[in-house]
């Protein structure tokens, strides 16, 4: 039979209130792990409704890929719309079908295999790391690595040339709009409940700026490489808005998922020196002193691309440089919990019948959960050290049939558009970072807590709540 997450009081309120209880300890998705990575399908009963929670990856391929089209994205669009408007993270059926090719003509177009791309910005990051001392916190400095290169890329300028006291106040308020839009999330269909005259405000700081480029492209009219971007999509959409929209879509995934799993890959780095020292060891190997690194040496790097895997989470059945940022995603997946609703009735593989094997039905406007970050540590996956920090289990294809039981950037349809782009900022970033301070390591008295149970910052993605602490020199 499926199991039946228990509750003492009326509508389950005693499972709600833990779960706020835990938001203060900043340890939220640790508090919900002893139930999620021993019961892989769940069935919930909160305020009298019934919903469905599962970290069974056949469930997931269902949801995502084989009944893509039995299931919408429910209270989402309302929950993220004041900030993003129209676009692929708030679009069902045709409407996103449409954005998705959209997007997907110009990801098709952008030379991200060439390291020119990201030269000046990896430069501008080494030289702030360099001009640092004592105890350095790398995550804000990667934050504005990312931010600074996806707005090159979407607008043709990055951030970085507007004056100081515009930079950060952009900044500061997509920060907020993006912390506030994931709390909008979590309400679900209360989302109304909570829009703050300062989350409206900063939403519509951020939107004048995306619309500030859209506007001045216009203007120019003129095709280049760098406005390429705005002026082809504003020649489908003829709607400068509409353009403004699109590009909000694409720089909340290019910004915060690139700094956060380099930010995680350097946490686990530092607090892990063998792998840190073998990874060195590769790169020195492959890359010879004052060559300057190419595509061609990343994709030779093949413990990095199991560092990565660990970390974060990429299925290997897709293409992928450097190993170690993907083992990564594994432990820190971007997008850790995900919803989706039933627009008809319809059935999950796996979770019912006496064994927990057969089919469940599904009912319309039913909401079911799914936990990559939680499928990522299961044991019976990953084996007994699943939620432990080992790049090695990436090697000799020991997991190369994990198939949708790694799922760093989504699947089936709405695979991420940006993955080789974001994959390749990614590794050329750590490979600079970690040629430009041979000495980085952990600060001393700097407490290495058990992966998984040191302090995260849950907002639309998954950080370090106190950052990540090194020292350089």
């Amino acid at each position: 039979m499926l199991t039946v997450l228990p509750y003492k009081w009326p509508l389950a309120l005693d499972i709600l209130k833990k779960q706020y209880d835990a938001l203060p300890s900043e340890r939220l998705l640790a508090f919900q792990s002893p139930y999620l990575e021993k019961l892989p399908n769940m069935k919930l009963h909160l305020f009298g409704s019934v919903g469905y929670m599962t970290t069974d990856p056949r469930n997931i391929e269902s949801i995502l890929q084989t009944n893509f089209d039995d299931w919408g994205l429910g209270s989402r669009r309302g929950g993220l719309f004041p900030l993003l408007g129209e676009g692929v993270f708030t679009q069902d059926g045709r409407a996103w079908k449409h954005s998705r090719e959209m997007l997907r003509r110009q990801f098709a177009r952008i030379d991200y295999k060439n390291l020119g791309t990201f030269d000046g910005h990896v430069d501008d990051l080494v030289a702030e790391l360099q001009g640092s001392s004592g105890v350095v916190d790398l995550q804000p400095a990667f934050f504005r690595f990312t931010l600074a290169t996806t707005t090159a890329l979407i607008f043709g300028e990055p951030v970085d040339n507007l004056e100081d006291k515009d930079r950060d106040m952009f900044a500061d308020s997509f920060d907020y709009a993006s912390k506030i839009s994931a709390i909008r999330l979590r309400l679900a269909d209360l989302h109304w409940l909570y829009a703050p005259a300062k989350f409206r405000k900063a939403c519509k700081d951020v939107k004048s700026y995306a619309a500030h480029f859209v506007y001045q492209a216009l203007g120019e009219g003129e095709q280049t490489e760098g406005k390429a971007l705005i002026l082809d999509l504003y020649k489908e959409l003829k709607d400068p808005l509409l353009v403004r929209d699109q590009l909000m879509h694409v720089l909340i995934a290019g910004r915060d998922t690139t700094a956060c799993t380099m930010s995680w890959v350097f946490f686990l780095l530092v607090r892990h020196p063998k792998v840190m020292e073998r990874l060195r060891s590769e790169i020195q190997s492959v890359i010879p002193p004052g060559e300057k690194l190419a595509r061609s040496h990343i994709q030779k790097l093949a413990y990095l691309r199991c560092v990565l895997n660990e970390s974060m989470s990429i299925p290997e059945r897709r293409i992928i440089p450097a190993n170690f940022v993907l083992k990564a995603l594994r432990l820190y997946p971007q997008l850790p919990v995900n919803v989706r609703v039933a627009l008809k009735t319809t059935t999950l593989p796996s979770g019912g019948g006496p064994d927990g094997t057969s089919p469940v039905l599904i009912p319309r406007g039913t909401g079911a959960g799914f936990s990559v970050y939680h499928m990522h540590r299961r044991k019976d996956l990953y084996g007994e050290d699943a939620s432990e920090f080992r790049p090695e289990r990436w090697e000799n294809g020991a997991l190369d049939r994990i198939g949708w039981g790694f799922m760093p950037f989504h699947g089936g349809p709405r695979l991420c558009l940006g993955k080789e782009f974001a994959l390749t900022e990614a590794s050329y970033g750590i490979v600079r970072v970690l040629q430009a301070f041979p000495s980085l390591r952990l600060p001393p008295g700097v407490v290495a807590e058990p992966t998984g149970q040191e302090k995260q910052s849950l907002t639309i993605v998954v950080s370090s709540a106190e950052g990540c602490k090194v020292l350089l020199s």
